[in-house]
């Protein structure tokens, strides 16, 4: 191989490996943050009361109160551009029983102005409506300044 070429060819190399290094910062820093004050684990979100019949992962969830479980599940299959770790599944627990589980969006508090046009409840309790059309049920738990988001299809019969 004659010099030239050998320099052209390594040169090439040396600018594609670059380039590729430049491509997998870029994707790593637009990856989403976890923030320290996201939970891990599993954890009690606390106590709701839902008071009319609606949907949960598909299954029948009765009107009652129930003690709201974050499991340390992540929800699959990822929907494109979430964290992992902030799509994880919640229980909804009565009397020491999981009486149904659903998808809970968490909300690091610096990014709550961008996913909801109201307030967040304060830290420490939660807030049930119904949102336009009557159609979902939305669960907001304010837990240290995170929100956790639970949308439950209300059930018509």
């Amino acid at each position: 191989m004659k010099p030239g070429v050998l320099v052209a060819w390594l040169t090439g190399a040396l600018v594609a490996t670059g380039a590729f290094a430049v491509e997998s910062t870029a994707s790593v820093n637009a990856a989403p943050r976890l923030q320290a004050d996201v939970p891990s684990g599993a954890i009690a979100l606390g106590s709701v009361r839902i008071d009319r019949h609606v949907l949960a992962d598909g299954k029948p969830l009765a009107a009652g109160t129930y003690e709201v479980r974050l499991t340390a599940e992540e929800a699959k299959p990822d929907a494109a551009g979430a964290a992992g770790a902030l799509e994880r599944w919640v229980e909804f627990v009565q009397d020491g029983q999981v009486k149904g589980r659903e998808i809970v969006s968490i909300v690091p508090k610096d990014d709550i102005k961008a996913v909801a046009e109201k307030n967040p409840p304060a830290p420490g309790t939660s807030r049930v409506e119904l949102l336009k059309g009557d159609e979902y049920l939305r669960i907001w738990i304010n837990r240290g300044g995170v929100s956790y988001l639970i949308h439950l299809p209300v059930e018509r019969k």
